[in-house]
């Protein structure tokens, strides 16, 4: 099992999550969260005083799937999050120890 994470603009979540239901990825959890990368945000000219705007915001996706989902998994983020423009987001793959459902005491792949 890996635990996918990925930071994409706000207006492609959607997409996104049409993406992996495509797929057959059954749960995500979706914040809304602020950051900058190498971009380091942008200036904004406001009542025309300029100002910095240093977190622009964001939405992280997490889902844990299995390992044989994963790689289907990046690329429909991939290609659903993809604009070709600067802030586009990151994608991160990490490994899963364990997983539990609660309700049913569940573990591994039958917990996701």
């Amino acid at each position: 099992m890996k635990l996918i994470l990925a930071i994409v603009k706000p207006f492609k979540i959607e997409e996104v999550k049409e993406a992996l239901n495509a797929i057959n990825v059954q749960g995500m959890t979706v914040t809304e969260v602020k950051g900058f990368g190498r971009q380091k945000g942008h200036t904004e000219i406001y009542r025309g005083s300029e100002y910095t705007v240093d977190f622009l915001p964001k939405i992280k996706i997490e889902a844990a799937v299995p390992d044989e989902l994963v790689a289907g998994a990046v690329q429909a983020i991939l290609k659903s999050a993809n604009t070709g423009k600067i802030g586009d987001g990151k994608i991160f793959v990490l490994p899963i120890e364990e997983a539990i459902r609660i309700r049913t005491g569940e573990s591994g792949n039958e917990a996701i």
